[in-house]
């Protein structure tokens, strides 16, 4: 189902003066930063351990 509106019509529930927040930006990490330059990286979670692997193929592996 369409509906079409006419300009500067807002569909009906929304409001423009309603301000719209905007999400927070989720941190970035390289995994080559992680890892040191290597392939494994231990990463530490509500004290338990984690290790993240790097393969051949370049894909991120995390097991416990």
């Amino acid at each position: 189902m369409t509906i079409a509106l006419r300009p500067n019509e807002m569909p009906r529930g929304m409001s423009r003066d309603v301000p719209r927040q905007m999400p927070e930006p989720v941190p970035v990490h390289d995994a080559q930063v992680l890892t040191d330059g290597g392939q494994q990286a231990r990463i530490v979670l509500d004290g338990k351990v984690y290790l993240l692997r790097i393969t051949r193929a370049g894909k991120l592996i995390l097991t416990k």
